[in-house]
């Protein structure tokens, strides 16, 4: 089965979004071919575009962005091989919410990294924060990419 990769935070408009742009990104100059889209756990932002800073950061760094929120469906714990949460307030939403038939792997993203860490939301801050949930997100898709296809 080919590797398909659902990025998860709160409101999907500013981490998740960010994660899966530059998954997508990242895999494709890695010549690997994998499915990459992103949802949140609540319902507040569906139907938006990711947020204005989200989008200039990743313009910044030439990486592609373009995604209307969505929530996380039951039918994404059995089209996707992998759920990777954000943080761990959203891996326990993920947990609650994934049916006893779910086929996904549904994990802590930063979970990849020899020390586990969370994507902090950068929504109440300035556009730092936001380069750095980006540049966490290009170590942890080396990284969950080294693990589940292999370093090349």
């Amino acid at each position: 089965m080919p590797v398909s990769v659902l990025i998860v935070c709160l409101g999907n408009i500013c981490r998740s979004p960010i994660g899966e742009a530059v998954l997508r990104h990242v895999a494709k100059e890695r010549g690997i071919k994998i499915t990459v889209d992103s949802a949140g756990t609540s319902n507040y932002h569906i139907g938006e575009s990711p947020d204005d800073r989200a989008v200039s950061i990743c313009l910044k760094f030439d990486v592609r962005i373009h995604h209307a929120a969505r929530q996380v469906s039951t039918e994404d714990f059995r089209s996707f091989t992998h759920i990777l949460a954000a943080d761990e307030a959203n891996l326990r939403n993920l947990h609650r919410s994934k049916p006893r038939d779910s086929t996904a792997v549904v994990r802590l993203w930063g979970s990849y990294l020899d020390n586990p860490e969370p994507i902090a939301d950068p929504y109440y801050g300035g556009i730092d924060g936001f380069e750095e949930v980006f540049q966490q997100c290009v170590r942890l898709s080396h990284a969950f990419l080294d693990e589940v296809i292999g370093k090349e």
